[in-house]
């Protein structure tokens, strides 16, 4: 097959019966043109599919109008929901939005940031991994960022992210308010800020109910299913197992309820299960689940909006620091409950057996 002749600015120009110069003034709206004139552009434009240049066109105006997104895991439900906010800002003002998945491995974290650098995006929004090297790339290269979700430990102008803590908090109160004492809490990897920040919450709410953390009830590691699912057989192993636990990941989540499965644990009448981001497929589980909403998709709008601010202000001008930080929703359902007796568990799991 012979390859395609790429269409040019002074092929539409012939066309159109115009110079290139009233072509190039309608592809990049610099300079007003007739009516009659641009319909015969436009006409041209579409009888060649003439596409314009986007890197030539970004060399001549220092802007590319592309944003580069970097997430940690794309499999994670929370990351398209927020993905889809940044879209929908993007494409409002004029964006194309270039998206990265790091896989949770800092190396990749950097070599996407070095591709969206070389490619000249305006911007980029990133949800950091562990032991994320990106703070000190950006600050290096003076490059706008905005950290979104998962904020690191250095000192950064720009953040989008939920109250976590409150949220940590928040969730705890619950379990605490329906009677629980031995409530665990899988809380994830914590050099990650949300995992960090659920457990400070959970924190204060024991604290201030006078209950005690036991150390077999606080799993910290990784977020993936297969980590929920080793941490909640641990769980349901131990002689004195926890009437409730908190779990502060999705992923987490769905291993914690195939070990509840397989355990024979029912919900909520011998185990209470909290989890974090509610998706619609959480009131269709049976028992209906339990969760901590975020503001997703408001996160990337909001994530967007400030990138754009900062990409579009004068030289002379610094935009101020900026910490949004996104309230979250309590969803009771039926997965939380009262906890039975300790003398009826027995009971309780030999019926469901």
């Amino acid at each position: 097959m012979a390859e395609r002749t790429k269409t040019t600015m002074r092929d539409v120009a012939r066309l159109a019966r115009v110079s290139i110069t009233t072509v190039s003034a309608v592809v990049n709206k610099t300079a007003p043109v007739g009516s009659e004139r641009k319909k015969r552009v436009l006409d041209a434009m579409s009888a060649l599919d003439y596409q314009p240049d986007a890197i030539a066109r970004g060399l001549k105006t220092g802007r590319t109008h592309v944003l580069g997104v970097i997430v940690p895991d794309i499999t994670n439900a929370f990351y398209p929901e927020m993905i889809r906010g940044v879209e929908a800002v993007a494409q409002k003002t004029g964006y194309s939005v270039l998206l990265c998945d790091s896989s949770e491995n800092p190396q990749n974290e950097e070599k996407h940031l070095n591709t969206l650098s070389s490619r000249r995006v305006d911007g980029i929004l990133l949800a950091c991994c562990a032991n994320s090297t990106a703070p000190a790339t950006a600050i290096r290269r003076q490059f706008p960022i905005v950290f979104v979700d998962r904020i690191p430990p250095e000192v950064v102008p720009y953040t989008v992210s939920s109250d976590n803590t409150l949220a940590g908090y928040t969730a705890s109160q619950h379990l605490i308010g329906l009677g629980h004492e031995r409530i665990a809490m899988l809380v994830g990897h914590l050099g990650l800020s949300p995992h960090r920040d659920r457990l400070e919450g959970f924190r204060k709410a024991m604290q201030e109910h006078h209950l005690a953390i036991r150390d077999e009830y606080l799993v910290t590691g990784e977020v993936q299913i297969e980590d929920g699912l080793n941490a909640g057989r641990r769980l349901l192993r131990l002689p004195d197992p926890p009437t409730a636990i908190m779990v502060s990941n999705n992923k987490l989540l769905l291993g914690v309820l195939q070990a509840l499965e397989e355990h024979k644990s029912p919900v909520p009448e011998l185990i209470s299960v909290l989890g974090f981001d509610d998706y619609i497929w959480n009131q269709y589980f049976n028992p209906s689940l339990t969760a901590v909403a975020q503001q997703s998709y408001e996160m990337g709008q909001r994530a967007c909006e400030l990138l754009l601010q900062v990409i579009n202000a004068p030289q002379s001008t610094e935009v101020p620091e900026t910490h949004i930080s996104l309230k979250t929703r309590l969803l009771v359902r039926n997965s939380t409950a009262i906890p039975y007796e300790s003398q009826k568990r027995t009971e309780i799991k030999r019926n469901f057996r």
